[in-house]
């Protein structure tokens, strides 16, 4: 009798382990709108150093920031191998695409804007950039943000991340409509050891399909 309650014991826990387990514990991310600015060419240079192009000497006028990300599934799991699209206007509030040429902020020959990335193989991602400036745009101002495409295994996500703290958060006509807000806007850290002058956010990208 001892052993079958034993068992029972045992294979009820299991039962309530896998339960759990198959159980979402996480929100997806909000999805975003793509906007007007998604490169029409790739530059020949996407690599994830947003601050230097290949061939050139310089480096892109602004605050320089490290994003370290992660790309998981509803379950916490990791998405290796996932797809990222990412770009941004520069530290003066300015795309380098066609669509913004009436804009009056100067470009930066420096700054690259645009990176391809993929997900290592516990979905995490890393890039190096500049801070972006808020901007006009005709229906309000926008709050600083960098855009994401992220192709995963079953699923397209198109959003926006957002920085902490930016006075415009509160009044950004896109990102009110997140939902939930916190899942686009990412966490400051600590400054990398290896790159102090920079500073530094983490965010994680919940996908709701993998």
């Amino acid at each position: 009798m001892l052993v079958t309650r034993r068992h029972f014991a045992i294979g009820a826990a299991a039962v309530a382990s896998a339960s759990a387990a198959k159980s979402p514990a996480l929100i997806a991310t909000s999805s975003q709108a793509l906007g007007p600015f998604y490169p029409i060419v790739r530059p020949a240079d996407h690599d994830a150093d947003l601050t230097r192009i290949k061939g050139r000497s310089g480096i892109a006028m602004g605050q320089p920031i490290n994003v370290i990300g992660r790309i998981v599934d509803l379950h916490g799991n990791p998405v290796r191998g996932a797809s990222l699209d990412i770009w941004q206007c520069n530290a003066a509030g300015r795309y380098a695409h066609p669509g913004d040429t009436a804009n009056p902020a100067a470009l930066d020959p420096n700054f690259q804007g645009f990176a391809r990335l993929a997900s290592d193989r516990d979905g995490r991602f890393k890039f190096r950039s500049v801070k972006p400036k808020d901007y006009d745009t005709p229906i309000g101002r926008r709050t600083p943000h960098i855009h994401f495409s992220i192709d995963g295994h079953s699923e397209r996500l198109v959003t926006q991340m957002y920085f902490p703290g930016e006075p415009l958060n509160d009044i950004d006509f896109l990102l009110k409509d997140a939902s939930p807000k916190e899942s686009v806007i990412a966490e400051a850290i600590d400054r990398l050891s290896g790159d102090p002058q920079a500073l530094a956010f983490r965010w994680t990208v919940v996908l709701g399909l993998g």
